[in-house]
Formats: structure tokens, sequence, C-alpha cells
């Protein structure tokens, strides 16, 4: 179970008490299907890199049996009948085995890069959408906490920086491994004094790159939430550019972008300090090495052998020694960079984890059974719900009988939108209990729950897409006649029939294309396709006009017609039929009644009718003293919000 980041952490997606100290390493664990790309690339990988680990060998034996005659030519795992008896023929030879190993080298080479490729992009391709679902998985109130570009850097630019090392990182450590092991193996057959010298560099090599590692880790996830926070910007401003260019902001949107930036290119900056003070290090400490290697060898093929060294070297030998030794050191300084891309994976991966490990707060339960509406009574048994430990619901007790409309009205942050927002389990209470029929909302599926609740919020969200595909969107076998009917009834087919492409006519990115009032009739149309058995209205006709949202009532009422329908509205006149209404205050129920009934009640309700009627000289002081109280708690509250997402 992940636990949540504090205000300090600035919201950001990925952190998880269970995460593992080598993401990367359980990425190829658990991705199981991808995993014998990755053998079939690692062994040409390791038949690739000891092809080329020949040459050398044949050099040095070339010019010590065919130039010095100083050894006889004879090749190991090689019967000595195959080799010609000549120095000309040994050369041919030679030469035979070079252009086999380049050949065999290049196939193995086209195998390597084709395994590793394919294993790590089924990789990245499983991870997106295992990220993605995980991600859809959890409760709503994750995504209030979290924001847009976030959770798209984690989908998104993590994810890659993920497939980037699987694709090169993973085979470059095994070419190094296979490196070191073969060369090494043929230093110590060669000479063993002085690959003992050769590897003098490799602790200081070792210690040098350790503290390398812890110092750029930090650095590296800092970078990947800088990215997350540089995408919330540049998508937050994007999607808001009407209001950025009404409000003439573009000055000031530059100067966030340009601040967010350069928190981003800091946190940039302090990693490379890190990365190009390690890597000339590493070329001054293996050059050191490979000095003293040349040295020792040289002096002791002229005579003179550095005290403690015995035998004779041969300078066949010594070209051998020496370029193996060069290609040694050349793998561990590859190392540097290999060590250096895992340490990028390594946080994006730990990003990634954060969500793939995190249980959704609200799920189904293991015996968890289908919903089975009968009736659509619905039953509020002193419900308690609060917003990180703020209560925004106390004492939520009442019962409503199937097919009945309910009113809920209230004034701004009453929890009207929240409180029935807990029916199809968007969020989860924390005391008592929501009933569909006598059924536990929180003991039944939540697909069989979600699907009999239609819920059409006052800002309705459109996919990019055709008018047709998302009136169908939920309801994905519906006929072209039916989405049609849907649009009739939430009188969406008038103006549809007057867009361009009519029921095929793009919408644009969220429905921009379209004004607020036909996103919010597009929206209708799908709930009203979908036919659920409860509709859940919040303020679902508030961009649209008083003669459309008239029409629009006629046609809701015959929709909601013996089925439970609740209706959040500011104007009262969209509930004043309804069959019952409930005003809720600071997150209780404070009355309860028909419209008449709550005029004669003279409380709460009674004032909010007289706002809206313009008679205002009759509001008494204390109802006006109160809603300009609550509206400063709404603006301290937003203001608050606006300061956690910054």
């Amino acid at each position: 179970m992940s636990s949540e980041r504090g205000p300090s952490d600035k919201g950001r997606p990925g952190t998880s008490t269970s995460r593992s100290e080598n993401p990367v390493w359980r990425l190829y664990t658990e991705y199981g299907v991808a995993r014998r790309y990755a053998a079939l690339g690692a062994v040409a990988t390791i038949l690739g890199r000891l092809f080329g680990l020949i040459p050398a060998f044949i050099i040095g034996l070339a010019v010590d049996a065919i130039f010095l005659t100083e050894r006889p030519y004879t090749l190991p795992l090689v019967p000595q009948v195959l080799i010609p008896g000549t120095g000309v023929g040994q050369l041919y030879f030679s030469i035979a085995i070079l252009l086999g190993a380049t050949a065999a080298g290049a196939v193995a080479s086209w195998v390597e890069d084709w395994g590793w490729s394919v294993f790590a992009q089924r990789i990245q391709r499983n991870l997106r959408v295992d990220a993605y679902e995980r991600l859809q998985s959890l409760e709503l109130a994750y995504f209030t906490r979290h924001r847009t570009g976030d959770l798209m850097s984690v989908l998104n630019n993590d994810v890659n920086a993920l497939e980037t090392f699987l694709e090169d990182g993973l085979s470059a450590t095994l070419w190094i491994l296979t490196t070191i092991a073969g060369i090494g193996i043929i230093l110590v057959g060669l000479n063993l004094p002085l690959t003992a010298v050769t590897l003098l560099p490799i602790p200081l090599l070792a210690a040098f790159t350790l503290i390398f590692t812890r110092v750029i880790a930090p650095r590296y996830l800092s970078i990947r939430e800088e990215i997350g926070d540089l995408n919330s910007r540049l998508e937050n401003n994007v999607s808001g550019i009407e209001v950025i260019k009404s409000e003439g902001a573009e000055q000031f949107e530059t100067e966030r972008v340009a601040a967010a930036s350069d928190e981003y290119l800091s946190a940039n900056l302090s990693a490379i300090k890190v990365r190009i003070t390690y890597f000339p290090g590493l070329n001054i400490i293996a050059g050191a090495g490979f000095a003293i290697t040349f040295l020792v060898g040289g002096l002791w093929v002229l005579d003179q052998p550095v005290i403690g060294l015995t035998g004779t070297l041969t300078p066949g030998e010594f070209v051998t020694f020496v370029i193996y030794a060069q290609q040694f050191l050349w793998p561990i300084l590859r190392l540097g960079d290999v060590v250096d891309d895992y340490e990028r994976a390594k946080a994006a991966g730990s990003r990634v984890q954060g969500v793939l490990s995190r249980d959704p707060a609200v799920s189904d339960r293991p015996d968890a059974s289908a919903l089975e509406v009968t009736n659509g009574a619905v039953t509020y048994d002193d419900v308690r719900f609060a917003y990180s430990r703020e209560t925004v619901l106390s004492e939520i007790d009442f019962a409503v009988e199937g097919g009945t409309t309910v009113g809920v009205v209230g004034p701004t942050g009453a929890g009207k939108s929240t409180l029935l927002k807990l029916l199809p389990r968007l969020y989860d209470v924390d005391d008592g209990a929501v009933r569909i029929d006598g059924q536990d909302v929180r003991e039944v599926t939540l697909q069989s729950l979600r699907k009999s609740i239609g819920y059409v919020s006052q800002e309705p969200f459109l996919f990019y897409g055709t008018v047709a595909e998302n009136i169908r969107y939920g309801t994905f076998d519906a006929t072209k006649d039916d989405i049609e009917e849907a649009a009739r009834r939430a009188q969406a087919h008038e103006f549809i029939e007057n867009l361009p492409s009519e029921y095929d006519t793009l919408v644009g990115e969220r429905g921009v294309k379209l004004s607020g009032g036909q996103r919010q009739r597009l929206a209708l149309a799908r709930t009203m396709l979908k036919d659920p058995a409860i509709l859940v209205l919040d303020e679902a006709t508030s961009a649209v006009d008083t003669e459309t949202e008239a029409i629009i009532q006629d046609r809701l009422a015959e929709f909601a017609a013996n089925r439970t329908t609740f209706v959040i509205a500011h104007r009262l006149s969209t509930v004043r039929t309804a069959d019952r209404i409930l005003v809720l205050d600071d997150g209780r129920v404070v009355e309860d009644g028909t419209h008449e009934a709550l005029l004669e009640t003279d409380g709460l309700y009674a004032n909010f009718w007289r706002v809206q009627t313009g008679d205002i000289a009759s509001l008494p002081q204390e109802f006006l003293e109160r809603a300009l109280r609550r509206q400063a708690v709404v603006e301290l509250a937003d203001e608050e919000t606006e300061e956690r997402s910054e």
C-alpha cells in the first residue's frame, strides 16, 4: 500500500512505501512474455563479444609465429592438422579467421539489436498499459491530489526512459561483463603478473563509481519530478488558452512557464555537474592504469623487467596484451555510461512503480455481488465524509423511495456534489452507509453499480472524436438510431443537424468546438442512451439558456418518470416541481420537504427563493452576513487548493 506525500511533495505521483530497491530488475522479472526476446538478445550479445575478441588474439599470434617465428602457430580448440604449415598459408588462414569472426559478429549484432529492441518495446507497451489501467482504477480523490501533467509525465516520459535503458542499458551491461570476463581469462592465460598490473585501477574505479551513484541518484529523481511540474504547467496553460487570451495574461503565463523551466534547468545542471566530473575522472584513472601496463610490459619486452617479474614476454604477446588491456579498460569506462543511464531509469522506474504498487482506496470487495435494482430506493444511513480530515458531510440520514425526484440545493461548499458522488462510489463514506434497495454500495461490484447510475456533471467532459462517438461512449453497442433518439430526448438533435458533418462532426479536444450548452446536451444524451435506473444531474443544464432549459426539463421529466432522480441546482426553478427537496448547509441536511412546504417553513430555502425572485429587501440581515462569511471561506479554500497544486 502506497503512502501519500505531504504538501511539500507538490502532489507528485509515484511515491510508495513498498517501492522496490531495483525497479528495473523488477520489470524484467515480472514481464515474462518479453523475456524470451531478452534471452535471445543476451545470447547474441555474448557471442558477438566473443567473436570480437578473436582478432586481437590472432594478430598477436601472427606477429610471433609468422613474422618473428618466436612460437608455433597453434590455436585453442583447433586441430593442428587444419592449420597450414607455411607462413603464407598461415597468413591467409589468419585473414580468413578475421573475416569470419567479423561476419559472425555482424550477424550476432543484428540479432542482438533485434532481440533487445523487441524486448524493450514490448515491456514499454505492457508497462504503459498496466500503469494506465492501475491509474484508472484509483479513486477519484487521487486525481484531485495530483496534477494531470505529473500523471502524463509518469505514463509517457518515465515509461520512455525505462524503455531506453531496457533496450540499450541491459545489452551494454552484458556486453561489458562478457568483455571483462573474456579478456580477463585471456590475459591471465597470456601473462598473470602483467594482468595483475592491468587490474590495479579497478578498485579505484569501483569506489569512484559507487560515490557517483550515491550522489547522482537524488538528482535524477529531482529531474523526473521537475519534468512533471513543467508538464503540468504546460498542460494547464494549453487547456486554459482561452482564458489566458481573454485576460491578456500571456506575459504572466510566459513568466510562470519560464520559472518552471528554470527549476527544471537547475535540476539538470545539478546532475550535469556531477556527471561531467565523473567521466573525466574515469578517463584519468583508466588512462593512468593503461600507461602503467604499457610501461611495465614495454620494459619487459626490452629485457628490463620491473622488480619481481620473471620469464619472457614476446613482442606478439605484448601487442596482444596491449590491445586487450585497452579493450579491457574501455568497458570499464563504458560502465560509467551504463551506471548513469541506470540511475536515470531507476528514478523513472520508482515513479512508475509508485503508480503500479498503489492499491485503490475504492475497489470491489472479494465477495462483492452484482447490484440488483428493483425499485431504485436510496438510503443514506448516518453518513459522514471528510476530505483530508476536513469533514464535508456529517449526520446525513434520509431515505428516498424508488421513482422519486429529489432536488438538492444549498450554498456553495455545502457538500451537494460530494453527497451524490458517494452514490456511485466515486468516493467512499467514512462512517455510515449508502444503500440502493437495501444493498450497501460497498458490497456490490463497481461495474454493476455505475452501470445502474447515470451521472451528468456541471462540467461534462467530451473526448476528442465525433458527436456520435461521444454520445455512444459507455454504451458502445448502441446503433445509429439509438444515438439519434437519445440526442432528440436531450434536445441536441437540432443543433447536431446544423453541424458540418452532423453526427460525424469532430468536437475537438474536450469538446472545444461546441458551446457549454451544447456539451451539456451531449452529456445528457450520453446518459439517456445508457438508460440507468438512477439518475444524478449535477447542474446538468446550467450552461443553457432559460428557454432551452425549459424544453430540456420537460424531456427530462418524461425520461425521469419511474426512475429515482437526484437534481443538484442553483436555479431553484429547476427543482421546484421535485417530489422532495433536500437543503444542505455546512455538510448537513437542514431542511427537507416540497417547494411549497419549504417556503412555508421560511428558512434557508425560502431565503434562496427570495434571492432568485429578486426580493432582496425581504432577506434577513443574518442571512446576508452568513453569505459573506461563507464566500470568504470558499475563497480561502480555493487559495489553499491553488497553493497545494503549485
